[in-house]
């Protein structure tokens, strides 16, 4: 088998899903669907973020920074997915793959670290409420906010690197919905060592220090919440950080599914299934949550309306 240099590959072919013609209308249907409700909802939390001054704190800061996550995540899947259910497949440069694998990581990584500080928010505000202004103060969180963007920015940007120093030969098939850094693992005709091992040491950064400060912070929170001793105060501290913790279920539980679970495991239509999951229905989930179980931004949106 003959090894060409990777400058010199024109593109793989998507396989997509191999479903019946009604199955695919179904799907096409929905995903629309789905993406232009996602990108109305992250807009609209965006904008109320932005105008509205009750939402001039550090938490909805972060929230409406993890809907720009949200609207690039399916915006960089959703069009390539639509063209592959309506052409049984696509072929797609080998630039527009490079292309849809960096933003993609730059999406998935800017989520992770953007529920990572907003646990962190949520665990000042209720473990040291007497000192969550002077902690959480406008320059720490717009600090934060570009530090995590130059973070994902610049660290994708290795994993792009490193896939360019790849060879790839043979039928150049993925068989997938998009280009994601373990179908072209897959694929490679040369040794892959070098990316397995960035794989895991940016796990690091993205994967297992999140992890750990979610955790932590959320075992102390869930601790200040039970010695609370009157009811009505629990509750109302509960309801402050259950919306964050519910997104962030849905999140890591979907991720590692996908990347964490043997592939031995789970088929080739269950990963892909669970794709679909965190790249296109979870940016979708996540302004439903904060909207219909945060009284902040019902009332921002009341409000918005009346003045129109």
């Amino acid at each position: 088998m003959q090894e060409d240099n990777l400058t010199l590959v024109n593109g793989f072919f998507l396989f997509g899903f191999n479903l019946s013609l009604n199955l695919k209308l179904f799907l096409l249907c929905l995903l629309l669907l789905v993406y232009n409700a996602t990108i109305c909802g992250n807009l609209l939390i965006i904008t109320l973020v932005s105008t509205s001054r009750n939402l001039h704190t550090p938490m909805y800061f972060f929230i409406s920074q993890l809907s720009i996550s949200d609207i690039l995540l399916p915006t960089d899947i959703v069009p390539n997915m639509l063209h592959i259910l309506l052409n049984n497949g696509m072929f797609i440069t080998f630039s527009n793959c490079m292309a849809q694998l960096y933003f993609f990581c730059i999406a998935e990584g800017s989520e992770m670290l953007f529920l990572t500080v907003m646990s962190y928010d949520r665990y000042v505000a209720i473990c040291n409420p007497l000192h969550y202004v002077s902690i959480m103060t406008g320059t720490l969180c717009v600090k934060l906010v570009i530090i995590i963007w130059l973070l994902c920015v610049s660290l994708s940007l290795i994993y792009i690197i490193i896939i360019l120093g790849l060879n790839f030969c043979g039928a150049n098939i993925i068989d997938h919905l998009f280009c994601d850094i373990v179908p072209l693992q897959d694929i490679a005709c040369s040794d892959t060592f070098t990316l397995k091992l960035s794989i895991y040491f940016l796990s690091v950064p993205f994967l297992v220090i999140p992890s750990i400060i979610i955790v932590i912070s959320y075992v102390n929170v869930i601790r200040a919440i039970l010695q609370i001793s009157s009811n009505i105060s629990r509750q109302k501290a509960f309801s402050t950080c259950s919306s964050h913790l519910t997104v962030v279920a849905i999140f890591y539980l979907t991720i590692f599914s996908v990347y964490i679970v043997p592939k031995k495991q789970q088929s080739s239509d269950v990963n892909k299934i669970l794709s679909l999951l965190y790249t296109v229905f979870t940016p979708l989930v996540n302004p439903i949550i904060y909207s219909f179980r945060n009284k902040d931004i019902r009332k921002a949106v009341q409000e918005t309306f009346k003045s129109v």
